[in-house]
């Protein structure tokens, strides 16, 4: 009997399709950004490639790594949700998030009560706060983000008479050059450091202290990632029907957060997030309808970041420029005179000082 010969474009179709399943399996995967939770960094519908094997391979259809690594911080991660509706779900069949590292095993953070990080130093340079202004003032405040160039900023609420959106640390601070007192810009929250405390990020093997401030938390990721029967009792924590001071974990975790107070993701929602659900580091943008970045050597993804120059610049710049790899500082840009670009005040003997930078046809180094 002749067994009928397939045609080659069946071959050549069946061996691309069981080259894109090895390579979604073990190589990378591609995350659709679902909302503007981690804007400035992803945008909502870009789609990223993520490197599974930046943290070490995970065994498909198991939370077992090969070759584990640390994840770093600053590092944009995709991970299980680990704070389902159904706990009994397996970690893989999870919905995903996309998020930023800023707590690493054995780091302490300074958190609120409402779980907020108060330790500016250790968040993104385009992470969000929440700022009003007068509704009336509406017509004054697109003039001048369309002047410094933010673009797709919506508005997030409306409250008494005033509106509510959000910006970046240097956003705010371009705005607030630009407005120069027109409009009276104000953070919707304030991030008091008083009431922080220290919250210690779990690391395996060794004991983290239980305090007031943090016996939920640590509860929590003891129910549901150790394994282990956990309550609290007034201000202490009973494990196996013990109380304890300190409990050694037997994981690595990691503290998430979004750049964007709205619509967030993060470990303020769903808290510790421990190293058997990372799923890989966000790598590269393959699709954006936003024009240069696809595949480019984009300012998140590459910890890269464009910025224009500035003359004694605020320390927001200063965080964003040093918190970054490589920086990239436009040379050509058109100044106007007696702005913000070129001067400012600073302190003296007898108060304030103004002082500018001279610039014109010649050039100064």
């Amino acid at each position: 009997m002749r067994i009928p010969c397939i045609p080659v474009w069946i071959k050549a179709m069946l061996t691309a399709v069981i080259l894109v399943l090895l390579v979604k399996t073990f190589a990378f995967t591609s995350c659709t950004i679902p909302s503007t939770g981690m804007e400035n960094s992803l945008y909502q519908g870009e789609r990223v490639l993520v490197n599974k094997w930046s943290y070490g391979f995970r065994v498909p259809f198991s939370i077992w790594r090969w070759l584990g690594k640390t994840a770093g911080k600053g590092d944009i991660v995709l991970f299980n949700n680990p704070n389902p509706r159904s706990p009994q779900t397996s970690v893989g069949n999870r919905e995903v998030f996309i998020s930023r590292v800023v707590g690493v095993p054995g780091d302490t953070l300074m958190l609120n009560d409402e779980l907020w990080v108060t330790d500016e130093q250790v968040l993104s340079p385009d992470s969000k706060s929440l700022y009003v202004y007068s509704h009336t003032e509406e017509e004054t405040m697109q003039a001048a983000m369309q002047q410094v160039n933010i673009q797709g900023n919506r508005l997030v609420g409306y409250a008494e008479g005033k509106y509510i959106r959000t910006f970046s640390h240097y956003e705010y601070y371009l705005l607030k050059q630009k407005l120069a007192g027109k409009v009276d810009l104000i953070p919707l929250y304030h991030k008091d450091i008083s009431k922080s405390h220290p919250f210690v990020i779990p690391e395996k093997g060794k004991p983290v202290k239980v305090y007031p401030w943090n016996v939920t938390l640590l509860c929590n990721t003891i129910v549901r990632h150790e394994g282990r029967v956990a309550s609290v009792r007034g201000d202490t924590l009973y494990v196996g029907g013990k109380p304890v001071e300190a409990y050694t974990f037997n994981k690595n975790y990691y503290w998430m957060a979004s750049n964007n107070p709205v619509n967030l993701c993060d470990s303020r929602l769903f808290g510790l997030v421990p190293d058997d659900h990372l799923i890989g580091k966000a790598w590269r943008i393959w699709f954006s309808s936003r024009k240069g970045r696809i595949f480019s050597t984009s300012a998140i993804m590459e910890n890269t970041i464009y910025l224009s120059s500035a003359y004694l610049a605020p320390v927001e710049y200063y965080t964003k420029l040093f918190a970054c790899e490589k920086a990239y500082v436009e040379q050509y840009d058109n100044y106007v005179k007696q702005t913000y670009r070129n001067r400012c005040v600073i302190a003296a003997a007898d108060g304030t000082a103004g002082t500018d930078y001279p610039y014109g046809k010649k050039r100064y180094a």
